[in-house]
């Protein structure tokens, strides 16, 4: 796999940094945890990480992450700015230390600047970043995605690009460095094209009353008879002249003009409730209309689709997305099983039993049970 070789230390904080190590575990890397307890219930992204306890308010405890930090390529890190500092494990020393150590610090505000010290959760951090203004139906407040865009697609994926661009830097340079991962940033620069693009004609009004915002009757969600929903893209005149067709919709009733919208939406509405979302689902499947089923996440998997590339597969009773994008000589793939190379990280800590043993007696180092055997 493309990371194969690379070595990482990852502290364990909330989702974004984890999905972080996980998209480097996936790709190859060797991600080790650094947590505070073994069975942490929240983190569900540590398949095929090697977990270590580390009490590292401890002076011996430091010693054995610098220890680790001296063998490694990569370290992640989600604490408020000061606190790496305070623990005498900063970049200014591991760095000092490995000067190819790449430093990657994901925080929601940055590393400088008047917030940074502020605590903030996904939700605020979108609305710093402007991009929660843009969210949401017409006459309603802002409505967040969940946390997917300032933790994950702003934090955890925008971190993982920085390391791996800091990667391909260090293999001309020699040199690692700090990245630098704001959320509130990230959010923005994923958001790019909806900043730059204000002066299109598909502007212009206010939230939820354009045409990829919940305002244009064409380009929207319904539900169906029993329940369930279908998703409507039909942007293009072509696109939405076999919408038309397939649904038997009026002639005259066009995309645009506020005079359709109202009655665009209750026409669609009635049409899509007469129907179940499998026999919509059939009746456009042979059919460019940009009409698709909304699939349940429990069952993704199932969709002919998603089989034939085997884009979902099954970890215990939870469905995972496979690893993406797809590469063709070194594809990334879901580890099997956690902790797997625990025996090797006990070789790493080049440690003599008497240290290893006084470490865990001491408390300051915990291991899983298989490895300490």
């Amino acid at each position: 796999m493309p990371l194969k070789g690379i070595k990482v230390l990852e502290f364990v904080g909330l989702a974004p940094g984890p999905l972080c190590g996980k998209i480097l575990t996936d790709f190859g890397a060797t991600v080790t945890r650094i947590d505070k307890l073994l069975d942490n219930p929240l983190d569900v992204l540590q398949h095929g990480k090697r977990t270590m306890c580390v009490n590292v308010k401890d002076p011996a405890g430091q010693q054995l992450v610098r220890r680790l930090a001296r063998k490694c390529d990569v370290l992640i890190e989600p604490f408020r700015p000061g606190v790496m500092e305070k623990l005498q494990l900063g970049p200014a020393e591991l760095c000092a230390e490995n000067p190819r150590l790449i430093y990657a610090r994901l925080t929601g505000f940055g590393q400088q600047g008047r917030l940074a010290a502020r605590a903030g959760h996904d939700l605020n951090y979108a609305a710093i970043s402007g991009v929660l203004s843009m969210l949401g139906r017409s006459h309603e407040k802002p409505t967040s995605p969940i946390n997917l865009l300032a933790d994950f697609a702003g934090g955890s994926v925008m971190c993982a690009l920085g390391i791996c661009l800091a990667l391909l830097e260090r293999h001309n340079s020699g040199r690692g460095q700090v990245v630098d991962a704001s959320m509130v940033e990230g959010a923005a620069y994923v958001a790019s094209w909806l900043f730059l693009s204000r002066d299109l004609h598909i502007w212009g009004k206010q939230r939820g009353e354009h045409i990829l915002d919940g305002g244009a009757y064409f380009y929207d969600t319904y539900e169906t008879k029993d329940g369930l929903y279908m998703s409507v893209g039909a942007l293009e005149p072509q696109f939405f002249e076999l919408l038309r067709q397939r649904l038997q919709l009026p002639e005259d009733l066009s995309q645009f003009g506020d005079e359709h919208q109202e009655r665009g939406r209750r026409l669609l509405t009635e049409a899509f409730l007469t129907k179940t979302q499998a026999e919509w689902s059939q009746i456009f499947e042979d059919v460019d209309a940009c009409v698709y089923p909304v699939l349940d996440y429990q069952k993704v998997h199932q969709h002919t689709h998603n089989k034939e590339r085997e884009s979902f597969e099954l970890l215990g009773d939870a469905v995972a997305p496979r690893p993406a994008p797809r590469l063709s000589r070194t594809p990334g793939q879901l580890p099997k099983a956690e902790n797997t190379r625990q025996a090797e990280l006990i070789d790493e800590l080049e440690l003599k039993p008497a240290e290893l043993q006084q470490l865990l007696e001491s408390g300051v180092l915990t291991l899983p049970d298989r490895a300490k055997l």
